[in-house]
């Protein structure tokens, strides 16, 4: 049995921010999808926790001007990349003279919201994405930044078909904590019943939820009768706010993520895997509570049978400092591993896409299937 992790980077939309070809600064260069567009997310999710507060003091109502400034919305409700809703009530109101104020006094004077435009993924893109997944033939494929299960179950039914793959027969995903609808699901397939879902999107230290998106589990009954439980998760990314609080946060998911682990063994759950883009490093601090501290957890890249291809990475360029994309296995799952891999196929790899053997209809970075590649390990079940 085949199972796999795959950060597929949303299938069908995506917010306009993150697009490449919108941040295109010269011919033929084309800067990082998370960091070209980090100035407008990061106005975007601070404007997003100021417009939450009950009451907008003198600072706040700069701010917030400020921010809509940052995100062209100083003229207007829409810019380039986003969208303010003003349903009932009003945020701020324009006028020559006095340019842009903030009219409401607090969160409770008006209904409305902050959004950000999406578009399609460029065809292309998709379909590579689709030929990933066709070519690792997963059983289980965990996958991490798809939007909605709707848009999962079309990307089933309609292009893994199209590249000759064999469709899933269930798909399971519950919306998560990300306002910008990233969230992580399951596949499986003929004989992987997928009979209980458990949601840990509530989990909370203090009044503030522990998962960035979720740490579903997914209780799976196998072909041969055995119990698997698979626990996916996209930690906390570096990506935003400061380093500190970023790492201190992911470090207390990767603690969760232990703690369910550990609750699960001590029911009797010999076989458990966690799949997740951990955005970071094994050697860092944050991932001790999973890689060190006395867990039993086994990282698939540590087997003998495993080929990393040369690189130990599996995001960008594949180097040591970006392997963060993860399959860890309970002891008696590693125990039964007889191969695993990674597969950069759809990774468009160094300035011209040549690090490695691509996809022959990857004829530039934007239609890579994603910046991730698929991790995957053979288990004996």
């Amino acid at each position: 049995m085949r199972i796999a992790s795959f950060n597929v980077e949303n299938l069908f939309e995506r917010a306009r921010a993150l697009n490449v070809s919108e941040w295109m600064d010269e011919p033929g260069r084309a800067p990082s999808r998370w960091s070209a567009g980090r100035k407008t997310l990061d106005a975007y999710a601070a404007l997003g926790a100021l417009l939450r507060k009950k009451t907008y003091s003198a600072a706040d109502k700069a701010a917030i001007v400020s921010h809509l400034e940052t995100l062209g919305l100083a003229k207007s409700d829409e810019s380039r990349f986003v969208v303010l809703r003003q349903n009932r009530g009003a945020l701020v109101k324009r006028s020559r003279t006095a340019g842009l104020q903030v009219v409401a006094d607090g969160s409770d004077d008006w209904i409305g919201w902050l959004e950000l435009k999406k578009e399609p993924v460029d065809e292309v893109a998709t379909r590579n994405t689709a030929r990933v997944i066709a070519e690792v033939d997963a059983d289980i494929v965990v996958v991490v930044e798809t939007e909605h299960r709707i848009s999962l179950c079309r990307f089933n039914e309609q292009l893994l078909k199209r590249v000759g793959a064999r469709p899933y027969e269930q798909i399971m995903l519950i919306d998560g904590n990300d306002e910008r609808g990233i969230d992580v699901g399951l596949m499986t397939r003929s004989g992987v019943a997928i009979e209980a879902v458990r949601s840990h999107v509530h989990d909370k230290a203090g009044n503030e939820p522990i998962f960035s998106r979720d740490c579903p589990e997914f209780h799976l009954r196998l072909p041969s009768g055995e119990r698997l439980v698979v626990l996916a998760n996209h930690l906390k990314s570096k990506g935003y706010g400061s380093a500190a609080k970023s790492n201190a946060r992911r470090e207390a998911q990767a603690r969760r993520v232990r703690e369910i682990y550990e609750s699960l063994r001590a029911e009797g759950i010999e076989h458990v895997v966690v799949a997740s883009d951990f955005n970071d490093t094994p050697d860092s601090a944050p991932l001790r509570p999973l890689l060190g501290e006395g867990s039993d957890l086994r990282d698939i890249s540590l087997h003998p049978s495993f080929d990393d291809g040369g690189r130990p990475g599996t995001f960008g360029n594949c180097t040591k400092r970006n392997k963060i994309d993860y399959i860890l296995l309970s002891p008696a799952l590693f125990a039964k591993t007889t191969a695993g891999g990674i597969d950069r196929r759809g990774v468009w790899g160094g300035k011209n896409g040549t690090l490695w053997p691509i996809f022959p209809e990857m004829k530039s970075a934007h239609q890579a299937a994603s910046d991730h590649a698929a991790i995957w390990a053979d288990v004996a079940l």
